[in-house]
């Protein structure tokens, strides 16, 4: 069986601006489906934020990324230069780079309470 779908052209004439934005939506569709089953069959969705400069390890791994060696190395960066002043000083931690702390970004806070939690 064939899936494509394909809009009668009296409808939206070859070249037309419609007809080329039903093809980049069909598209964007396609490539979106499969990073949703992704998402669904593995890959919590998680809501809240660890603040990095309380966090245990066990906190700081529900960060997207983040595992016990990246968890470990933000730890002894603290233990040894003190509280994270902005976040931006992540990427002086080892294994933190600029996708990385991007990644994060949204889920990591300075100061206050860790309320991040997996859905």
């Amino acid at each position: 069986m064939h899936s494509s779908f394909s809009p009668p052209r009296a409808v939206l004439p070859a070249g037309s601006a419609a007809r080329v934005l039903l093809a980049a939506l069909v598209f964007a569709a396609a490539l979106a489906a499969p990073l949703a089953a992704g998402a669904a069959e593995g890959r919590a969705a998680i809501s809240g934020v660890v603040n990095v400069n309380t966090a245990t390890p066990d906190e700081l791994v529900l960060l997207p990324g983040i595992g016990d060696s990246k968890a470990r190395a933000i730890l002894a960066a603290r233990d040894e230069r003190g509280r994270f002043e902005s976040l931006d000083e992540l990427l002086e931690v080892k294994g933190i780079g600029e996708r990385a702390l991007a990644r994060i970004r949204p889920y990591v806070a300075l100061s206050g309470q860790t309320t991040l939690e997996r859905k």
